[in-house]
């Protein structure tokens, strides 16, 4: 008979036959006691009541026994925690029997009972199975650990638990070194800071031994934990490449995604040009395949995986498009992510195919698949530009099939296909005309209404048609009436003879008897313009539109990056960082992929890159400037401090206001505006708006000095170097330093140090680290930064420009294709254009140079002899910007440099070449 026949009984009274039962001397009897307490445990009736009984059935050699009566002891330990010490001495007692089974058993309950009280019994009886001869018993001491550290992590630490569970890594048994690896992993998790798991080359090897031998989830651990290891050079990370491959192969697609993480991450670090780089894209695809021949839960996460992935590296799927293709029986969850990859997938060479695939998949029943599959064909359109007839005309042929929502969806793709190759696919406007009758949805009406006011000179019966739409304008929707009114502007403007009363008509209706604030503000816009300044209008509303970018649904580079580094969690399955959805964020670090090698980018012409999207839009890059003052000048006037010296320890600059109080009574009132450039003297370095500048001497630059070019002392790294004389007649101490708020964020990292007094006219030199945490204000120029010296003395004041490259960060390589989207994607309006002069350099010189100051070259190609430099640039706050410079190569006569800059916030442009003409000149 099965163990269902304890859950059955409605007894009344049970807890007292229970506890006779559990007190018989006969041991099968007290196991069928036992068995029935955890069958009315788990069903939710309370039991506590005989905690001290079943207790006292611990003592027993029946594996089966102690294995019910733990499990009891887990559940109720945290509601009795007085009577769970009674099981103290079992557990020191289990924690030495001859049996390893029973041993791990007791270290592993040792570990879920959540009682502090209990805590500090058990950690000499884990010490003692942490190095246990058995490796069940040391594989369960290292997870019971982790278990122990998120009851009292002080205690582990004091224990040199973790000490040890670094020792297991070294462990012969590789179930042992997965589970350490496991629980390192955990408690690194919830201390970011702590550089638990310090992996090296030999610990690296020891783990990739243990690979092949362990478990499959033991695996993943591994495979996890390596994928936070950064390779030292290029060499190394090939050869864990070689080694994580054979993972690939394997049953269990947990693993197969987690070797999957490990290879992309790596291959960051492979130079293309590599025969192991083409090797390695060749191996990394038939797993992936494989991955959809799962069940349709398992699909999804794969497809959702392979959508970052295709995104990243589209190569290595590019010849495997027919997996891809939707199955009759598929779930639409799984349909509408095949088809998102088809798309990203579609190109010249597979376009044929594609199109008579969604063409097919346009004819289904599944209304949302249907419209998921007409909308594709209108990106495959935009995406592939030799396949654009083809789409129309397969656009067409469904509109005649007069299914409405078929016809909705090709009219709204049509509208991006007029916005992507204008004047070209005009002549099907009279069969889009002939459907106007059968559009409901507000997204088509507005297409349609879009087109026709478009191309208002091509339609003769344009104004019929706009005023079949006026007919019911208060019941439309949002979307719609603000099409209409667009639409009946500009064909007034085309037309303004026989329109005159339609758009009197349009702007009365959006004006007076609307109550949509949009509506109204639009409505009152092109009144205004209409009846002040007609050409302006027609300035304005006809004016050019730029082209649509081809993908507009690509994760942004940085995101894309991150995610990657999830691939086979559930960040890569919601597209989104683990901080988007992880309550309270504890423990989330933000994972990124390693640098490029500087040999990993063939010199191929961005023109010929397949395309991307633009980043997502950028940080609001510099708040526009308040009160200059901020915070420099919230300092304290009152008398000199004689007490001991600042603490020398590393206090954040940017949160702690470290000179308080006011300054009224120096400057005289709270006027006081820094003096403009023409003032500062060429060394940038006298003391500015303080009265006692003949005391204090005070010469300084940020990582550079007056006027010359000075690379970075470290990589990554940013100084400001001072040079402090004493003028006084006193003796100085006491010193801090502090900047008001500016453009890029600029603070002290660390406090201004100045070991000894400064006697009179002695002179120190200082280094000040400096961050980019700090407050941030638009400064005039962009690059002023304001600064207060305070000692006992008074409080000194100056201001300094320092130059933009200091802020040029190391990840600002961006990829060819999302440079080629990004630049399209920037307004032209955004472009400058500069010349730098007596510049005898070649593009090889050049890009070296610019390299190492964090300008990288994206592609090289030449035209009409000209070398162009394609480059991209991030700094510290997130912007990136974007340039091409030109080269005349082998002309001595020609040695001016053109340099156009594109970025989002244009302001910095100006900067930016002067960055670049410090660089190349130095």
């Amino acid at each position: 008979m099965t163990d269902s026949k304890y859950f059955t009984t409605t007894k009344k009274g049970e807890i007292f036959e229970l506890k006779a039962e559990l007190n018989s001397d006969k041991k099968e009897k007290k196991k069928e006691a036992v068995k029935k307490v955890i069958a009315s445990m788990t069903v939710g009736k309370d039991v506590s009541a005989l905690f001290p009984d079943v207790v006292n059935c611990m003592q027993t050699d029946n594996l089966e026994l102690k294995k019910l009566v733990y499990l009891y002891l887990m559940n109720y330990a945290k509601s009795q925690p007085d009577m769970a010490i009674m099981a103290v001495n079992t557990f020191v007692k289990d924690c030495e029997d001859p049996n390893p089974l029973i041993r791990a058993l007791a270290v592993r309950t040792m570990g879920c009972i959540r009682v502090d009280k209990i805590t500090e019994y058990l950690w000499e009886p884990l010490r003692k199975c942490l190095k246990d001869e058995d490796p069940y018993v040391r594989k369960t001491a290292a997870v019971c650990v982790a278990k122990l550290h998120d009851i009292n992590a002080q205690l582990v630490e004091d224990q040199g638990f973790l000490d040890t569970l670094k020792d297991l890594i070294s462990d012969s048994n590789p179930m042992v070194v997965a589970n350490a690896v496991a629980a390192l992993s955990e408690i690194a998790e919830s201390h970011p800071s702590s550089n638990l798991l310090d992996l090296n080359p030999q610990s690296i090897n020891k783990l990739l031994t243990a690979l092949n031998e362990c478990t499959e989830w033991g695996q993943i651990f591994i495979l996890d934990c390596l994928a936070n290891y950064m390779p030292k050079d290029d060499r190394e990370a090939q050869s864990i490449c070689e080694r994580v491959t054979p993972r690939l192969s394997h049953a269990n697609s947990a693993v197969v995604l987690s070797a999957v993480k490990v290879l992309m991450k790596f291959m960051e670090m492979l130079s293309k040009d590599l025969d192991y780089y083409g090797t390695l894209l060749k191996k990394l695809a038939p797993p992936l395949v494989t991955l959809l021949s799962a069940e349709p839960e398992l699909q999804y996460v794969a497809l959702r995986n392979i959508n970052l992935i295709v995104q990243k590296r589209p190569e290595i799927l590019k010849h495997e498009m027919k997996v891809f293709f939707v199955k009759y029986n598929d779930p639409i969850y799984v349909k509408l992510e095949k088809l998102d990859i088809m798309i990203r997938l579609a190109s010249q060479a597979n376009i044929a195919q594609v199109l008579a695939e969604l063409k097919e998949y346009a004819t289904e029943v599944d209304v949302d698949f249907v419209r998921k599959a007409v909308r594709a064909i209108g990106r495959c359109a935009i995406k592939v530009e030799q396949s654009a007839e083809r789409c129309v005309s397969t656009l067409l042929d469904l509109i005649q099939t007069k299914v409405n929502y078929v016809v909705q969806e090709a009219i709204v793709v049509i509208k991006d296909i007029f916005r992507k190759y204008p004047n070209k696919y005009e002549s099907v406007i009279a069969t889009l005309c002939e459907n106007l009758d059968s559009l409901d949805e507000p997204e088509a009406r507005a297409a349609m209404i879009w087109i026709v006011g478009e191309y208002a000179e091509r339609i003769d019966n344009a104004d019929e048609l706009l005023e079949s739409f006026l007919e019911g304008f208060h019941d439309e929707s949002t979307q719609v009436q603000l099409q209409l009114l667009t639409a009946i502007v500009k064909l007034f403007l085309k037309k303004p003879t026989e329109t005159q009363e339609l758009v009197q008509q349009v702007l009365s209706l959006a004006t007076q008897d609307s109550d949509n604030p949009d509506l109204r503000d639009r409505g009152y816009i092109y009144w205004r313009l209409l009846s002040t300044d007609p050409v302006a209008a027609k300035e304005v509303v006809l004016a050019e539109k730029p082209l649509i970018s081809e993908e507009t649904d690509l994760i942004e580079p940085t995101l894309l990056d991150e995610l990657i580094c999830y691939i086979g969690t559930l960040a890569s399955v919601y597209h989104k960082p683990p901080s988007a959805f992880v309550e309270g964020g504890r423990g989330v670090v933000h994972k990124s992929l390693p640098p490029r090698t500087a040999s990993s980018e063939s010199a191929e012409s961005p023109e010929t890159a397949p395309t991307g999207a633009p980043p997502g839009e950028q940080p609001d890059v510099i708040p526009a400037q308040g009160d200059l003052l901020g915070d420099l000048l919230n300092l304290d006037l009152g008398p000199p401090v004689s007490g001991p010296p600042l603490a020398t320890s590393s206090v954040q600059m940017g949160a702690v206001d470290l000179l308080g109080g006011g300054l009224d009574s120096l400057i005289g009132g709270t006027n006081f505006v820094a003096p403009p450039t023409a003032a500062v003297p060429a060394n940038l370095g006298a003391p500015i708006g303080s009265g006692l500048s003949d005391l204090f001497d005070l010469t300084s630059g940020v990582g550079t000095l007056s006027g010359s070019y000075v690379a970075p002392k470290a990589v990554g790294s940013i100084s400001m170097d001072l040079q402090l004389t004493n003028k006084a007649l006193q003796v100085m101490t006491d010193f801090a330093i502090q900047f008001n708020r500016n453009s890029f964020g600029l603070a002290p990292a660390a406090p201004l140090q100045v070991h000894a007094p400064l006697s009179p006219n002695q002179t120190v030199e200082i280094s000040l680290p400096l961050s980019t945490v700090g407050s941030v204000m638009k400064m005039e120029p962009l690059n002023n930064l304001q600064v207060a010296v305070k000692n006992n003395i008074d409080v000194f004041y100056f201001s300094t420009l320092y130059p933009l490259h200091i802020l040029f960060v190391e990840d600002g390589k961006m990829d060819r294709q999302m440079f080629l989207a990004t630049w399209k994607d920037i307004p032209n309006e955004n472009e400058a254009q500069f010349q730098i002069r007596d510049c005898p350099l070649n593009a090889e010189a050049a890009s070296s140079k610019l390299q190492s100051s964090n300008i990288f070259t994206v592609a090289k190609r030449n035209v009409e002899g000209q070398d162009m430099l394609y480059q991209s640039l991030k700094l510290t706050n997130g912007i990136w910007v974007l340039a091409e410079l030109r080269i005349q190569p082998g002309n001595p006569s020609c040695t001016d440099l053109e340099l156009s800059l594109k970025c989002r916030a244009p302001e910095v442009s100006q900067h930016v070449y002067q960055a670049y003409e410090t660089i190349l000149k130095n």
